[in-house]
């Protein structure tokens, strides 16, 4: 009888929206025209937008724009059914404060079983991160592998980046990840839904490097048989990134100091300005500065770039890092189809002594070429590259100092208060390994 009688009330339109209005997760249904039909409670509070506002529009309307951006079903005619998706999403609210959502989406139907509509959940895990981040219980961020404290301090930094629009300089090694961390910086920011343009300026050739990057109209030269878009205009709305930005031209570089200072591009060709609106994110593997001592390459483009300067730690500095990438690397292969039994201590013993010159990627290489090796067998030293077999007769010290070093273990007990438990969680080892070191360090 209680069972009959609650079902009565759920059914009732006025009792089911005061359950979903004290859900913790926001609930947006609407029809497949994108007329929302319901909002409750926690979707007002996550958005900043209230009920009155949204209710019978049409969501684009609503929001100032697809809701989900790239992700939008109903961007052109409304599809035929929608499975059940979930994916990340980083929204501005109506106050302008960006928002990392968890979305979940699902196809609602008839009793005939016809599609006719969205419902979809968000849940707001912006805080979350934040407080992952800093207690060291983060792994991954953005698609980037990493916990040792320096690459904290990168996702923090990515994270402050996504609410502006300034332009940003990623200087790192070569290997080190540069275009991750600018398409990390790009898709959680407010363009993350528009494009994102790679160039990597030293290999185009300097003759076509103009026509790659602004563009060129019929007839502008020999071969120039159409209108065509540079990669600014291709990166309109979103973010280019110019890779090894050093190695561009004099020439080059007065062109795009002017799209910086005035946001506006001439094909070549062309007598035209185009308008151009996008985020700038470059990176080199050079001191940039140095080159600019130099005189080879020029200080008004220098300060107009290195805006936000990001620095990527080589994989040398950030060894205890080293674990999770190799589990990265192994998982992503299983994927694939290949086949291993995981790898042993004394290989990971070997990996963890090695310096590392081409950083995360070269461990990378090293795991693909191990895994050949191996043959589906756990990997073992003799199935890593030689370059590294060859540290094995180096005879190292035993004991975690291997895995940990003074400056690195300093920092973690700053920023943990000086709790050792947090701190270990910091480095990626256990709470013994850092003791031991501490002691080690005592006796020195």
């Amino acid at each position: 009888m209680n069972d009959i009688r609650l079902e009565s009330l759920i059914a009732d339109k006025k009792n089911l929206e005061q359950v979903l209005d004290h859900l913790l997760e926001g609930i947006i249904a609407h029809d497949t025209d994108r007329k929302i039909l319901f909002f409750n409670k926690a979707a007002e509070n996550i958005t900043g937008y209230r009920k009155d506002e949204v209710l019978g529009k049409d969501c684009h309307e609503a929001f100032g724009g697809p809701f989900c951006g790239s992700r939008c079903s109903f961007c052109g005619d409304p599809p035929d059914t929608l499975t059940h998706v979930t994916y990340p999403l980083n929204i501005l609210n109506k106050g302008g404060e960006l928002k990392r959502i968890e979305m979940s989406v699902t196809g609602m139907t008839d009793e005939r079983g016809c599609f006719v509509g969205v419902l979809a959940s968000l849940q707001d895990t912006t805080d979350l991160i934040g407080l992952k981040t800093r207690l060291g219980e983060l792994t991954s961020f953005a698609g980037i592998i990493g916990r040792d404290h320096k690459m904290l301090q990168l996702f923090e930094q990515i994270r402050d980046l996504a609410s502006n629009d300034y332009p940003v300089h990623i200087s790192g090694e070569t290997g080190t990840g540069k275009e991750l961390v600018a398409a990390a910086i790009h898709n959680e920011s407010r363009r993350g839904n528009g494009p994102f343009v790679p160039v990597n300026c030293g290999a185009l050739p300097e003759g076509l490097l103009e026509s790659e990057l602004f563009g060129h109209v019929r007839g502008a030269f020999s071969g120039a048989i159409r209108d065509k878009k540079g990669r600014f205009e291709l990166a309109h709305g979103g973010t280019i990134f110019l890779d090894e930005v050093s190695e561009l031209p004099k020439p080059m570089q007065v062109k795009l100091l002017r799209v910086l200072q005035e946001g506006v591009i001439e094909r070549v060709g062309g007598e035209k300005p185009i308008s151009v609106d996008m985020r700038v994110i470059s990176a080199t593997n050079k001191d940039l500065k140095r080159e600019m001592e130099k005189q080879s390459f020029r200080e008004d483009l220098y300060y107009r770039l290195n805006v936000v300067p990001v620095f990527l730690p080589p994989l040398r500095d950030r060894k205890n890092d080293i674990p999770i990438l190799v589990t990265h690397f192994l998982e992503q292969a299983a994927k694939r189809g290949e086949k291993t039994a995981g790898l042993s201590q004394q290989a990971l013993t070997v990996l963890m002594d090695y310096h590392w010159p081409g950083n995360v990627r070269e461990l990378q290489n090293a795991v693909h070429f191990s895994l050949v090796k191996a043959k589906g067998r756990s990997i073992r030293p003799q199935d890593l590259p030689m370059e590294l077999r060859q540290l094995q007769g180096c005879n190292p010290k035993p004991g975690p100092s291997r895995k940990l070093d003074e400056d690195s273990v300093m920092a973690a007990l700053q920023k943990s208060g000086g709790n050792k438990a947090k701190a270990a969680r910091l480095l990626g080892v256990g709470r013994a390994t850092l003791y031991r070191f501490l002691s080690d360090m005592r006796d020195v």
